[in-house]
This record gives C-alpha cells, structure tokens and sequence, in this order.
C-alpha cells in the first residue's frame, strides 16, 4: 500500500517561507564576523582530541 502524501498546515500569517540570513541585515563590517573569523583561526586540538599520553598506570588519559 503506497503511503499518502503529507502536506505542512496552511499558515497564512508566516510572514517569510524560510528564517532570514543574518547577511541580509547585518553591514558587511559587523562585529560578528570579526568573531566568525577569530573561531575559525582557534586551534581547539587540545579540547577536542583526547589525550593520548598514558598515566602510570598505563592506561590513556581522556
């Protein structure tokens, strides 16, 4: 048996289809992408990556 389509609800006070880009309204020398940048350029390797040295004991650290 094919399944029956499915439709979203009519919502005929939803202003846009899809949510607003920030690029939209936002200038293109924003505050914001100065921090976009910044985050791009961490080097998180220490938090993201487990640490692969042993403790005494032999066992991996996490």
């Amino acid at each position: 048996m094919q399944k029956l389509k499915s439709f979203r609800p009519w919502q005929p006070d939803q202003t846009t289809l899809l949510p607003p880009s920030p690029r939209e309204w936002l200038s293109e020398d924003h505050q914001v992408y100065l921090l976009l940048d910044l985050v791009d350029e961490l080097d998180l390797s220490e938090i993201l990556i487990p640490a692969q040295a042993k403790d005494p004991r032999g066992e991996v650290g996490v």
